[in-house]
Parts: C-alpha cells; structure tokens; sequence
C-alpha cells in the first residue's frame, strides 16, 4: 500500500521552532517533488514550501527565511523534512504534505500545527 505520513506537528510559543516530517512508503520509484500545504479555519489550502527531484526548492513569501525543506538525506527522497522557525501565531494550521508521482499525487493526513501568542 502506496502512503503519505506526516509527522511532527504540535503546540508552541511564538518565536519557538517546529520539524514536520513527511514519509512515503510501498512501491515508489521516482517522486518528482515534494511540497508542504497549510489550511488554516476558514482559509483555502496554500503551499508553504517545495522541493523538487534536482534538489531546487521554492518558498511562499511569507516563509522565506523562516521555513527550510529538505530530504532527510540525498539519496532517499521519499523522505521530506521542513523546518520551522521564529513561528508566528498565522502559522498556525494543518500542515500537508504532497507528492508528485509519475502516475498522480499522494497527500498525507495533515499534522497540526499550533502557535500560541
């Protein structure tokens, strides 16, 4: 069975620092990339974050500087990590991640994030 597992999510102080994990497994041969969402209450999903199968990776604007995704190792990519720092209390949401197969896209359950004020 082909699946999507985040990890990681949790409650935390403005300013604090979070690593979501995203793990594929079953018989994945090639994952063209990889990005985390975010859906807050009442709000559309939005990404947050890519990478992609050369190693590039994209921000959202209001990210950058503060998010950094990454593959647990380079050889391995159905590993994604992203790190999370100096959270703010709009960062607070479910956080999901994807990816791109050859054949469709895999979303995992979502994780919580929680950023108190």
């Amino acid at each position: 069975q082909v699946q999507v597992v985040e990890s990681g999510g949790g409650l935390v102080q403005a300013g604090g620092s979070l690593r979501l994990s995203c793990t594929a497994s079953g018989n994945i041969f090639a994952i063209k990339a990889t990005g985390w969402y975010r859906q807050a209450p009442g709000k559309q999903r939005e990404l947050v974050a890519s990478i992609y199968s050369n190693g590039s990776t994209d921000y959202a604007d209001p990210v950058k500087g503060r998010f950094t995704i990454s593959r647990d190792s380079a050889k391995n990519t159905k590993a994604v990590s992203l790190q999370m720092n100096s959270l703010k209390f709009e960062d607070t949401a479910v956080y999901y991640c994807r990816m791109v197969v050859a054949w469709g896209d895999l979303w995992g359950q979502g994780t919580q994030v929680t950023v108190s004020s």
